[in-house]
Parts: structure tokens; sequence; C-alpha cells
């Protein structure tokens, strides 16, 4: 398809398309038609809608703000992670991971393999460019997107269709707390948090008791500093794995079988059996079943690899919510101070299509979200093959007029 002609032909036939070029063109550098549609963001969601795409015969171009492919995975990650489900559930369309893989692939070999799908599918982002402005224009008819490069200079591209892959923990939320300006300690975010090593010896308060909290806190552990946990919700607590296989593989398993409330409750008792009760640890669990939470709020439950054994001994303290800090201590709302040496906040940022899924991936005039289900990879997948059908499907019509 030729978009230069169909813009061309816009031209001819409306007299407010030419004004509408000229205002653009005036503040921007330069200017690139695009075939295909644009996808904003080269992490494992961007490369699976483009490779999607490319397996159905249609161009993409990808814009990623870093200068590397799963800016995310390669830069703000912290050593130890691994993918918290096994390889199946993670793999992106069209390639699996290699068969010499473990079950849960480390941090490095996730890496390697997104590195190996974008060779294998020839994928080529436009690096060091971040988009600045994403607009619908309904004169043209077109997306207008503008990005910046290193060097400030602007790029405008003109295209049908635009792919949001920015993903689900792209952005670092530093929650305000009352003194903070005060605090004389290291307050840093989990994406530069890398290893426990250089915590050694410290007290050290983690915030968030999600998957990346607990996970830090038993880094924390390892490297022999002294962390305590904020918890200030209810949280459920699973092990990885239960009668031998995955607890996410079984809980899939079970659900093709059973209804959700009664896989919830098979759920709990064998995680009570495992575990214990977590609320003794001032780790209390939520009314809904785990699947049943998921599915109304996107919470995800934690898979615990350890953790909860260094919280029974005693290694890892709970804490309740932060109230104020001092400059060396941090008060809590149940009137307790304590002295800290260092904050790691394990907290993330919401920003999700209004539309809960399994329908949140398609906005209006061609705009598409991908890997923003609250479902990790899986998710990013499913999203993946349902925009690259349905851009397809309008490629293929628009070629026959």
């Amino acid at each position: 398809m030729d978009y230069l002609s169909e813009i061309e032909g816009k031209q001819a036939h409306d007299p407010m398309f030419l004004e509408k070029m000229k205002e653009s063109s005036s503040s921007s550098s330069s200017c690139l038609c695009v075939p295909g549609p644009v996808i904003v963001g080269a992490g494992p969601s961007g490369l699976a809608t483009a490779a999607c795409l490319k397996e159905k015969g249609v161009p993409s171009v990808i814009l990623e703000r870093s200068n590397c492919i799963a800016s995310l995975w390669q830069l703000k990650t912290y050593d130890r992670l691994r993918l918290h489900l096994p390889k199946q559930f993670c793999e992106l369309p069209l390639m699996g991971f290699p068969t010499g893989f473990p079950t849960y692939p480390s941090k490095q070999q996730f890496v390697d393999y997104l590195e190996a799908y974008a060779r294998k599918f020839d994928i080529k982002p436009r690096f060091n460019e971040t988009v600045s402005q994403a607009e619908y224009d309904p004169t043209l008819g077109f997306w207008r997107v503008t990005s910046v490069g290193v060097k400030g200079k602007e790029m405008e591209y003109v295209c049908r269709w635009l792919v949001v892959a920015t993903g689900e923990n792209a952005e670092a939320m530093m929650p305000e707390m009352e003194g903070m300006g005060e605090f004389s300690g290291d307050i840093r975010h989990t994406s530069l948090y890398k290893s426990g090593e250089e915590f050694r010896g410290k007290r050290v308060l983690v915030v968030g008791c999600g998957n990346s909290g607990m996970e830090v806190c038993l880094d924390l552990c390892n490297h022999n500093a002294r962390p305590s946990l904020v918890v200030r919700d209810t949280v459920h607590v699973l092990p990885q794995e239960m009668l031998g296989t995955s607890t996410f593989g079984l809980s899939m398993w079970l659900l093709k079988w059973f209804p959700l409330r009664l896989v919830d409750r098979f759920l709990l008792i064998v995680s009570w059996l495992m575990l214990g009760d977590t609320a003794r640890f001032g780790l209390a669990r939520p009314h809904l079943g785990p699947l049943q939470l998921k599915n109304l709020s996107g919470k995800t439950p934690v898979l615990d690899v350890g953790t909860l054994a260094k919280i029974k001994s005693g290694d890892i303290k709970v804490r309740p919510s932060i109230k104020s800090l001092k400059r060396h201590a941090v008060e809590f709302v149940n009137g307790t101070t304590e002295n800290f040496d260092a904050i790691i906040l394990a907290t993330e940022k919401d920003g999700y299509p209004r539309r809960p899924f399994p329908n949140g991936w398609k906005g209006e005039y061609g705009l598409y979200a991908v890997g923003f289900t609250k479902r990790g990879l899986l998710g990013t997948s499913m999203d993946a093959i349902r925009i690259a059908e349905d851009i397809q499907r309008c490629w293929k019509e628009e070629a026959k007029h």
C-alpha cells in the first residue's frame, strides 16, 4: 500500500489538508510516512506485535527511547530476577524458549531470548527516539507521532495505526511521604536496585509487598542486610509450586474443569497446608480468593520463592504503613519508630486502558494498546495476536479500495 499516494489524493480533494501539512512541517525538522503501524516501545510487547504483523505481511516501525530492546529488563531490574511463571507461559508468539532453558529462566536468559526473537523476525527498532506527542489528525485520517532524538532533533511519523507498547512497569512511582526531604539515608525505587551487596549490614526498609518487594527482601537477607517489609494491605501469598507442578499451571488446568471459586478454595487450602496461616506473620489474606481478586482488580498474588521462611524466622520484619520519615528513622502508623539506613520503594504506577481485559487492546481511530492486561507475558502474547489480526484485516480492506 502506498500511503504517500493516499495522502496526495487527500491533498487534491481537501483544501484544508495542505494548510495542515504546512503547519506541522514548519515545527518539525523531518516527516516520514509509515505504510504500516508505528509501535511505541521495544520491550516484549512491541517485539511480539511487530513479529505477528510481519508474519501477516504488514510492516511496522518501532520507536524506542532507550538504546536497546527490553530496556526495563536490561537496565532496571535486579540481578537475581527470574521469571516467576514457568517458561511455557512466558514465551512470545511464533517462537518458544530454547529447550535447554530452565523452568524459570533468569533475567539474562530472558534477555537473550528476546534478542534472538528480534533477530529471527528481523526487527530493527529505531533506538534513542522518545515519543513526545501522538495525536490523531481527523483532517488527514492519520496519526501524527512526534519523537525527539538524542540531540534534540524532532521527527514526525504519519501512520494509519498506532500501537502503544510502553509497558505496565515502565515508569517508577515514587510515593509522597511526609518527611522525605528530611531522611538522610538512601531512598530509591526498585528500578535502581541491583543487588543486596551494597546494603550488607545495613537496616533497609522495603515498601511494597508484591513479588518484587518480597524478592528484594530475600535478596537483602542473602547479602546479610537487615530488611523490614512494609505491608500496607492484604495480600495472597501462594507457593510457587504445588503438588510437583507450578501453581499457575495447576490453576490454569483446574479452571478448565471447575468454577473459579472452587479453584480458589483449593489453592487456599493447599497454601495453608504448605505455608501455614500467613496472617500470623502480618500477611493477612483478602476476603476474595486469589484468582477472583486477580480478575476483578488485576492484583497479582505473590508466588513465594523463599521470603516467607525468612519472615517466619524473624530475618525479615513485617511493619505497617509509614506515617512519616525522620532524619535517621521511620515512624509507623501504629506509633512505633525505628532507625533505617535506606528505603527501597517496590511501588508501581497504574496507567491502564479504561476498558478491562480482554477488551483493552483496541481503541478508536486505529489506536491499540499491548501488554496492559495485568496478565504478564501471556496477556502480552494474546494482545499481540489480536492486534496483528485486526490490522491485517484493515490492511486488506483498504488495499482493495
